[in-house]
């Protein structure tokens, strides 16, 4: 299997570096723009092509599909071009910059039976994909809330505010983790830069149930935190990805409470147990997401990060955007 990567910046090394480790699977081409970004790759890997024509990559009969890591507004030009010329396609997240953008890159994958995936590399990490098995299990209990602080000092984007570059990540974790999909969302932030481009916002997503999550972005913090609480009422995480090894750790605490009507008042009795810390796998998250894709092209399997997540987690993005700009209104997601 032939794929070619496009867009050679800070994630398109690490991509280059896992897919040319799977299996059954070559990067042929390296396209870019900037064609003095792609001369260093030539002594680690020989042979493969360089080109800053990315429409000569996409015609060229012998790639098989495309890999897209270009800035957020270019994704749905450059995929609709690869699926119209027969290419399997997998997008950086977030999948595009708008639900229509997304919803039409879906239809056209479906008409030509091709591959549409988004790499959301979270999802293939040993902690995120514990959490899950945990959650499948009934061990946690009835999911309450998710509570996400992503946040450090840099990089201002140019072109998307804060919740569209750091929040996909921590979106997409709490869809992969949950089987309710979110019904509204409020959002609130502020641009210190006078550009109209949030560097600090905060996201609440609501849901039918009584489950609700929340996630907090900022460029502008001193320190970088990546942390998420996950709550259940028999048991809650905490996932810390800032810790080099015991990133999940998971407490036997839960709470019940009664209403007591003679004194109009809530009665809360709590549970505090012990606290575990599980082993978890330290396989590389990237290669994982290369053979989920490279796997779904082959085998026809269904891909963890299905373009049914990348649409998930535009259509919040999207309702947050139109909140923020309405001073947090609540906004319905379809």
């Amino acid at each position: 299997m032939n794929i070619a990567i496009i867009g050679y910046g800070y994630w398109g090394p690490n991509l280059l570096r896992n897919f040319s480790l799977v299996k059954n699977c070559k990067v042929h081409t390296l396209c870019d723009l900037r064609v003095e970004r792609l001369q260093s790759t030539l002594n680690a890997y020989p042979g493969l092509q360089l080109s800053d024509n990315i429409d000569e990559v996409l015609n060229n009969k012998g790639i098989d599909a495309i890999v897209i890591a270009t800035p957020v507004f270019t994704h749905y030009s450059i995929a609709k071009k690869a699926l119209l010329a027969g290419k399997h396609v997998l997008i950086e997240k977030p999948m595009t910059s708008s639900v229509k953008e997304a919803e039409e890159l879906i239809e056209i994958s479906l008409k030509q039976n091709l591959v549409l995936m988004v790499d959301h590399t979270f999802l293939y990490t040993g902690a995120v994909q514990k959490m899950k098995s945990l959650i499948d299990s009934g061990e946690i209990g009835t999911l309450k809330y998710l509570d996400s602080t992503r946040i450090n000092l840099g990089l201002f984007q140019s072109d998307v505010n804060v919740l569209w570059d750091l929040a996909p990540h921590d979106i997409s974790i709490c869809d992969y983790l949950t089987s309710e999909k979110p019904m509204s969302v409020q959002a609130t932030g502020i641009s210190h830069t006078n550009n109209g481009i949030e560097n600090i916002a905060y996201l609440t997503v609501n849901y039918q149930s009584d489950f609700i999550a929340h996630f907090n972005c900022s460029w502008t913090s001193p320190v970088k935190l990546r942390q998420m609480l996950v709550g259940g009422n028999e048991k809650m995480m905490v996932y810390n990805d800032m810790e080099p090894s015991e990133k999940i750790k998971i407490y036997d605490t839960s709470y019940n409470h009664k209403s007591e009507e003679e004194k109009n008042r809530i009665l809360v009795d709590y549970r505090i147990g012990d606290v575990f810390i599980p082993k978890l796998e330290t396989k590389e998250a990237l290669l994982g997401m290369a053979n989920d894709f490279v796997n779904a092209i082959a085998n026809g399997t269904k891909p963890v990060c299905d373009y049914n997540l990348g649409l998930a987690v535009v259509k919040v993005l999207e309702a947050s955007q139109l909140s923020i700009k309405n001073a947090g209104k609540e906004v319905k997601i379809a």
